[in-house]
């Protein structure tokens, strides 16, 4: 079962969070079968929208990351809810390329350097907040801290890792977020970049058999920490057939007697891959539903 903990230091001045997101990238790569290294870049993404999903104070509130750089992957996408519940999908789930520099899976060639990581937080209100920086690495961590940094004023540290198995299974993943709170000094960011210098890969601690609340704690050791809540989140699709029904009448009159036109029409979600079925007597069920509005 995953982890994700929230922690604050005693002094108030900065707040970290860490998550074991195994299963939830097990699942995911599970679902779509992706390549090794669109499973590390979706991983690391949905590790992101989960840390920063457990942020979101309301209920029903959701944030959706985007990131798009021109690589062989397309679009990667990522939701959360509040629980830091999530579900994802790469548009390109396939990029076979050649390790990187270091021996590792190239993530950054795989999203691409030219575009812009966007982050859409549904708060309930009238309009989303929408932020959009441009990509910093491809890699994902940092394009993660360069929005906070430019869309949010907030000082961050962010580290995700996704260690995949040669039979494409998932050995760990995870991350941590760390960001200081307006009562920070210059001295809590000094503490704060004396104790990540040295920092081993979240992939490392969490094959060391680390907890995140563990990680917290080793990531931060000069501040004392305080657990502020924890839960268990994991790969979620909302989907249903009434989404999909919604989903279909957005297209149009036009589109929908087009679709009426066949025997079926069969339509996938785009997280979890489930089908759903339509005969062309639902199709004009759901047409006379769209004019009746």
């Amino acid at each position: 079962m995953d982890k994700l903990v929230r922690c604050i230091s005693s002094d108030g001045t900065l707040v970290i969070m860490a998550a074991d997101t195994t299963q939830m990238v097990e699942t995911a790569q599970e679902i779509h079968k992706p390549s090794a290294v669109v499973t590390a870049a979706l991983g690391r993404l949905l590790t992101a929208a989960s840390l920063m999903g457990s942020m979101l104070k309301g209920k029903d509130d959701s944030i959706t990351l985007r990131i798009n750089g021109g690589g062989e992957a397309g679009t990667v996408l990522a939701v959360s809810d509040s629980d830091g519940n999530t579900r994802g999908y790469a548009a390109n789930p396939i990029v076979e390329i050649p390790l990187n520099s270091k021996g590792k899976l190239d993530v950054a060639t795989a999203v691409g350097k030219d575009g812009s990581l966007t982050v859409i937080k549904d708060l309930g209100l009238k309009e989303p907040y929408v932020g959009q920086v441009p990509i910093v690495s491809g890699e994902i961590a940092e394009d993660i801290t360069s929005y906070y940094a430019i869309s949010e004023q907030i000082p961050s540290v962010c580290a995700l890792g996704v260690l995949v198995n040669p039979d494409l299974s998932v050995k760990n993943a995870g991350g941590f977020i760390i960001q200081l709170l307006p009562t920070a000094s210059d001295d809590t960011i000094d503490k704060v970049e004396e104790d990540i210098k040295d920092i081993p890969p979240v992939t490392a601690m969490l094959s060391d058999g680390l907890t995140p609340e563990e990680i917290c704690k080793k990531v931060l050791p000069n501040f004392e920490l305080e657990v502020l809540d924890e839960s268990s989140p994991e790969y979620k699709c909302n989907c249903s057939r009434e989404r999909v029904v919604r989903a279909l009448i957005s297209t149009g009159v036009d589109e929908l007697n087009e679709l009426a036109k066949d025997e079926n029409t069969e339509v996938k979600c785009q997280f979890c891959t489930k089908a759903y079925n339509f005969s062309s007597a639902d199709i004009k069920e759901i047409i006379k539903k769209a004019t009746e509005k």
